[in-house]
Parts: C-alpha cells; structure tokens; sequence
C-alpha cells in the first residue's frame, strides 16, 4: 500500500490546493483592484494638471492681449 493514497493525506492535499487556489484567486482580483486604483488616480492627476494648465495659458493670453503695442 503506498503511504501518500492514505486518506488522510488525500483530503490534506485536497485542503491544501483549495486554500492555495483561493490564495491565487485573490490575489489576481488585488492586483486587479490596484490597477483600477492606480488608473483612476492617474486620471484625476491628468485632469488636474490640464485644468492648471488651461489656467495659466488663459492668464497669460489675457495678460497678452491687454499690453498697448500701439
């Protein structure tokens, strides 16, 4: 009889690959929920920087346009 068809050590593998299979599962959904996090994060910065952008440019337009070449 070999030793590892024990049924105990059977239901202990099976224990095993279930918890390690759930491990992995959320893990890839952590990496999955950072990713979304950071592309959020990076869109909110983008936005934040084309707004002070679009600022300074109309300030400086404005500022352009109110010098007397004459």
């Amino acid at each position: 009889m070999n030793p590892l068809n024990d049924p105990a050590l059977v239901y202990l593998r099976a224990l095993l690959a279930t918890r390690l299979a759930r491990l992995r599962d959320e893990e890839e959904r952590t990496k999955g929920a950072s990713a979304i996090e950071w592309a959020i994060i990076t869109a909110i910065l983008a936005l934040i920087a084309i707004t002070i952008g679009a600022i300074i440019q109309k300030k400086v337009q404005d500022k352009a346009n109110s010098i007397n070449t004459g």
